[in-house]
């Protein structure tokens, strides 16, 4: 008989354990007061300066990266980390976090919104401003001449959409959204989307400018998704939704 009680009292503190561990609050999409909001946007005010401050060394670091100056080692561990930065790997990490861990799941709506959201963007604005791509540009004209025409939508082609680099963009939304439900990778995320960002200046495919303005439409869709507006509350109903789900299921098992 006192057996039967110990295993009650036991599989009660279960329970209780299991509870806290799915309802893990994480305050990251918390409402912020405004001046709050303000200082966070600020991430990718700062970003979009420093496109325009590397708009001076965009030509002379593009050549560089067009003839082929990049160390053989350095070229190999960018070229590893690409895939960070573009759909399939987003697909691999969510797959990955729905296979080893099931009791974040709930967190995957978030997490893949807001990196493909970030993708989609940066292919909108690509839309609207035509760029060459270092790799097809003769550096006899200046860093101006790299610009083509407004509204180009697709005639540009690839060589003519240069800005935003698309794969910043989702790398560093990727990122912030990585450390959000893994607050102890808050180094190594954003590490990965950083390496990310020097693959596409090595490869030609952009310029220095290219790929800090991504990282500042990123870090907005970011913010979008975990820190400003009415979007991180709407989520935060349907993740209670998810995790009372998985509670259920959980306990039904």
């Amino acid at each position: 008989m006192q057996t039967a009680e110990a295993d009650k009292t036991c599989d009660s503190i279960l329970t209780s354990r299991h509870r806290l561990i799915v309802d893990l609050p994480y305050d990251g999409s918390a409402k912020l007061s405004a001046g709050i909001q303000l200082l966070w946007l600020a991430v990718p005010l700062t970003f979009i300066l420093a496109g325009f401050v590397a708009l001076a060394v965009d030509c002379p670091i593009g050549r560089w990266c067009v003839e082929k100056n990049c160390p053989a080692s350095l070229e190999n561990l960018f070229s590893t980390m690409e895939p960070f930065g573009n759909g399939l790997g987003v697909a691999i990490i969510g797959i990955t976090i729905f296979c080893l861990d099931p009791r974040r799941r709930w967190a995957l709506p978030r997490i893949l919104g807001c990196a493909y959201s970030a993708g989609l963007a940066a292919n909108g604005l690509k839309l609207l401003v035509s760029r060459t791509r270092p790799h097809s540009f003769d550096f006899h004209g200046g860093v101006l001449k790299t610009f083509g025409d407004w509204f180009p939508m697709v005639s540009a082609g690839s060589i003519g959409q240069s800005f935003p680099s698309g794969h910043t963009t989702t790398a560093v939304a990727l990122a912030a959204a990585l450390v959000w439900l893994y607050p102890r990778g808050w180094c190594l995320f954003p590490a990965l989307a950083l390496l990310v960002g020097c693959q596409r200046i090595q490869s030609g495919a952009h310029f220095l400018s290219d790929v800090l303005w991504g990282a500042a439409l990123g870090s907005l869709i970011a913010l979008a998704f975990l820190k400003i507006g009415q979007l991180p509350q709407w989520i935060d109903g349907l993740e209670e939704k998810l995790k009372g789900k998985d509670l259920r299921m959980k306990d039904e098992g």
